[in-house]
């Protein structure tokens, strides 16, 4: 089973190639990339970084999310400097190999409302994705009191957390960008251990199980006002709305979905998802999409079929 990278530079690297990920107009890239180290070494405060982003419209800071610290830091592009002082530093995660601080994402309005999204693990392994305020005095700083939790989901076993959430762009005036959040399977091999639907595991479970999938929700409503860990809104066009399945659900058949991105011009959706013994896949989903797709875990593995069936319970691992 892949493992995350230890070494400071090859996280660096992934983090970089992440950025490029979610922020290039990959249909009018060039034919070669060439990756810079901007830093390394002994950097004070780079310790597991596993994902870099910035606020839409800031060319001037790059955020890093530290997976155990649970800090996001801030290197100044201009001279690659970081600052001394975190922008936040997450309590209460785990820490195991695939736990603790995994997203980041900044709302599309963030210049004018200065909210942000983190995504973690916390103590007892449950998945949190949390809402946050810049601080009013200083923009290199958030305001650790301002946490809502926006969504939790349990986690059966301690891997398979994916964890990359982000929004679409708004290619046309009005048009509207909802939060994605990257749900893995819950954990184990096969999708098939304790807590894990019996007969299909969760990834093909689409009734009252947000595991194994891709979801989309509406952060700037909440239709859930009696629910503490349930504050957003359903986007009306979510493929599930009015039929079987949740209607938290864009596309799902997903084992752990790590890293996403969206193309800048088309919008067209790449989900990167972790294999179990034989493929790893990256996912195409076009831009002008209505959700829905099956991804096809457990019952493909990439192009491999597992060669379970629905109702079948596999062996062990």
């Amino acid at each position: 089973m892949p493992t995350l990278l230890h070494s400071r530079r090859r996280a660096l690297a992934a983090c970089l190639v992440a950025v490029l990920f979610a922020h290039a107009d990959v249909s009018r890239a060039p034919a070669s990339v060439v990756l810079q180290q901007i830093a390394g070494g002994q950097v004070p405060g780079f310790a597991r970084p596993i994902y870099a982003t910035a606020p839409t419209g800031d060319a001037s800071r790059l955020f890093f999310v530290e997976q155990h610290t649970g800090q996001i830091r801030i290197m100044n592009l201009l001279d690659h400097s970081i600052e001394p002082q975190p922008f936040l530093t997450l309590g209460d995660l785990s820490s195991g190999n695939e736990q603790g601080a995994l997203g980041l994402a900044f709302h599309p309005d963030y210049q004018n409302n200065g909210l942000f999204f983190v995504s973690y693990t916390d103590s007892t392994g449950r998945s949190n994705i949390v809402r946050y305020n810049v601080s009013g005095d200083d923009p290199d700083r958030a305001d650790p009191t301002s946490a809502q939790t926006v969504l939790r989901i349990g986690q059966p076993q301690a891997n398979h957390n994916g964890g990359w959430i982000g929004f679409n762009h708004a290619l046309a005036p009005g048009q509207p960008q909802y939060l994605y959040i990257a749900s893995g399977d819950g954990g184990g091999g096969n999708d098939n251990a304790t807590g894990h639907t019996t007969g299909t595991g969760n990834a093909q479970d689409i009734t009252r199980n947000l595991l194994g999938k891709m979801l989309r929700i509406d952060v700037d409503g909440d239709e859930f006002p009696d629910d503490l860990f349930r504050n957003y809104a359903i986007p009306p066009d979510n493929p599930f709305v009015g039929s079987a399945g949740d209607d938290e659900i864009w596309a799902y058949g997903l084992r752990n979905p790590w890293r996403s991105g969206f193309d800048r011009a088309t919008n067209d959706f790449y989900i990167a998802d972790v294999g179990q013994n034989n493929r790893e896949e990256v996912n195409f989903q076009p831009g002008d999409s209505p959700g829905g797709e099956n991804y096809g875990w457990r019952l493909r593995e990439g192009t491999f079929a597992t060669g379970y069936a629905v109702g079948e319970t596999p062996g062990p691992v």
